[in-house]
């Protein structure tokens, strides 16, 4: 092991990755932890406490990021094996992150032997790199390490009080502090446990209500169909398969939700007529109202094109619509947080010549919508949303000035893997306790869900498998702290840690 630190931090990050979903065995998670912080401890430089870190976040992210590859295979410009390198290269990049808080660690807070004082700086450092990791260049908030915790969903609750970022740090800190008990070292770890136990012990109390028996219906859709059974000749083909699990109408209303990526044909009527091919807006929105008693709602999801004084398209977005019993657009919401190389291509005069291609199908680069946003579907009150991957951003996810009453997280999973759909769905349950609001998922082959305010699964279509949910609409809890806090409350959580460790330094000198 300290022959080869380099090597041992690689296979710690590893295991550590084991601790989410779909495997969800987060004791290894705390033991990969608390291996790293033992070998930075133990390193001789920063330089190596640096490279111990990068090590362990090439072996974590590799891992924990392994669904990444599956995303070429359904690219046709590019071919399928540099999925590998391209999961590899992420890593390399993410590892950067717990490079930064070993390096922070090392330099700040390590002694002869560890201490108390050690584990709040590792802590600290850990909330501060998960940050980073989730804004720098547009960020990547995969699965920071405080989402291991929702098997434990009592722990997992802690969010709605500090936050997903901040919960990292609390289970840096736990993990950390286990260095102490060799030395006899109690106080700290036997507190954090305690702290721990006491919340795990909570979660009957933390619950939310359920829905009351008169509740408007929601029926999520999950059709079961991959990204490669999708062009532009399968638009029939499509709409019958989500019709056939839509249900039928009756007395109580129901607001329907379909998926991401699905629904290819155009459904807003004022394009050129040349783009809509051999598909009618008209009859495509008819085929869905169809489906809608006169109280029920579709969201679903959909492209719109935007273009210029000659015709030629020259923008588009990735877009919910919401469509009433008369085929009339209600209103819309345009995707703003977009991800790199999938619905756009940085820097296209270098990576086009390179022969990179962006891996959402088509030649144009989708456009940013506004950002979070709500607005009132009539019958159900104010709806938030968010577009596949912007569920992963905490404290970005709702429209401050206009609280909704649920979001809805329509996404396309089919091209994730075995890894990737359950992974998602563990992050959109960590933003509904931060938020204090349910959250509906539906997905073409991913798991469709509904989730309760607390982080629950009230009810869920498995991976690969065609079929909807129907339950009553969850209510919303009240505003929770990390709701009208938002990452600050990771800020105060980490400046606190920091105040803890120079105090016990300045006590011990």
């Amino acid at each position: 092991m300290t022959r080869r630190p380099a090597l041992f931090a690689l296979t710690l990050g590893a295991l550590a990755a084991c601790g989410f979903a779909p495997l969800q065995l987060w004791p290894l998670t705390i033991l990969g932890l608390a291996g790293l912080a033992w070998l930075v401890h133990r390193a001789p430089t920063m330089k190596r406490a640096g490279w111990i870190g990068w090590c362990w976040g090439v072996g974590h992210f590799t891992v924990n990021d392994n669904w990444f590859q599956h995303a070429f295979d359904f690219q046709d410009k590019m071919p399928p094996v540099l999925g590998y390198f391209a999961a590899v290269a992420l890593a390399l990049y993410l590892a950067v992150f717990p490079m930064l808080a070993a390096l922070a660690a090392w330099r700040i807070g390590r002694r002869d032997t560890p201490d108390a004082a050690y584990a709040f700086v590792f802590a600290a450092a850990w909330i501060a790199a998960e940050y980073l990791r989730s804004v720098l260049f547009t960020g990547y908030a995969w699965d920071p390490i405080g989402v291991v915790w929702l098997p434990v969903i009592g722990v997992a609750r802690l969010a709605a009080l500090i936050g997903t970022y901040a919960l990292s740090g609390v289970t840096m800190l736990a993990a950390t502090s286990l260095l102490l008990l060799p030395q006899r070292r109690w106080r700290l770890p036997a507190g954090i446990a305690a702290l721990l136990a006491l919340a795990a012990l909570s979660a009957p109390l933390t619950r939310a209500p359920d829905a009351s028996g008169d509740a408007p219906l929601l029926r999520t859709v999950q059709p079961k169909i991959g990204q490669d059974q999708r062009s532009e000749d399968d638009g029939e083909r499509v709409l019958d398969a989500l019709s056939a699990l839509s249900g039928r109408p009756g007395p109580r209303p129901r607001l329907i939700l379909w998926p991401e990526g699905v629904v290819r044909d155009f459904i807003e009527t004022d394009y050129p007529r040349w783009a809509y091919g051999l598909a009618s807006p008209y009859y495509t929105r008819w085929r869905m109202a169809r489906l809608l008693g006169p109280r029920d709602v579709l969201l679903t999801g959909g492209t719109a094109l935007k273009f210029d004084k000659a015709e030629n398209v020259s923008g588009a977005a990735n877009t919910i619509f919401a469509i009433d019993s008369r085929a009339r657009i209600l209103d819309r919401y345009d995707k703003a947080h977009l991800v790199p190389y999938g619905e756009y291509l940085p820097l296209p005069w270098l990576l086009k010549p390179l022969g990179l291609a962006r891996l959402v199908p088509g030649d144009i680069d989708f456009d940013e919508g506004p950002g979070p946003r709500s607005f009132t579907v009539p019958g159900f009150g104010p709806i938030g949303f968010q577009i596949c991957y912007e569920i992963i951003f905490s404290g970005q996810v709702v429209d401050g000035a206009h609280r909704p009453r649920l979001i809805f997280n329509p996404s396309n999973d089919a091209w994730f893997g075995r890894w990737g759909p359950p992974q998602h769905l563990a992050q959109a349950r960590m933003r509904a306790i931060e938020e204090g609001l349910p959250i509906v998922r539906s997905t073409p082959t991913g798991i469709s869900a509904v989730i309760a305010a607390d982080g629950r699964l009230l009810a869920a279509v498995p991976h690969r498998t065609a079929g909807a949910a129907e339950v009553p609409m969850p209510p919303a809890l009240p505003p929770t702290p990390f709701s009208r806090l938002g990452n600050w409350a990771a800020l105060i959580v980490a400046l606190l840690f920091a105040a803890a460790a120079i105090a016990i330094r300045r006590r011990t000198r």
